[in-house]
């Protein structure tokens, strides 16, 4: 997932900033060998909000091919599953507890 990583921003990372949405991915997934594998992987690119759900600022390509990735390991009866934040849904989504909702827009990492 692309991040900032310096205190400047060239003109089209900012544009690739701008694209990015929240994304929330979740599963139930059986065995524990393919959950803890499925977890790894998002650990890379998401934060882990509760056991098994997570949320990342990503494009909606890179959630889709995230997903797909994901969706190789899984077995019949596992369930994963993918939403998308609007800006509108974020403002008045909540949280108590845990990683705070992630803010939209731009931001620095120093």
């Amino acid at each position: 997932m692309w991040r900032p990583t310096a205190t400047t921003l060239k003109r089209d990372d900012k544009h690739k900033m701008n694209n990015e949405m929240t994304m929330v991915f979740t599963y139930d997934i059986t065995r524990a060998r393919t959950r803890r594998k499925i977890s790894k992987m998002l650990e890379e690119q998401a934060v882990r909000v509760q056991k098994s759900v997570f949320e990342a600022r990503m494009s909606e390509k890179a959630a889709k091919n995230l997903f797909k990735l994901l969706s190789i390991h899984l077995d019949d009866g596992d369930n994963l599953r993918m939403y998308a934040l609007s800006r509108t849904g974020l403002r008045h989504s909540l949280a108590y507890g845990g990683a705070p909702i992630p803010e939209d827009g731009e931001y620095w990492l120093l």
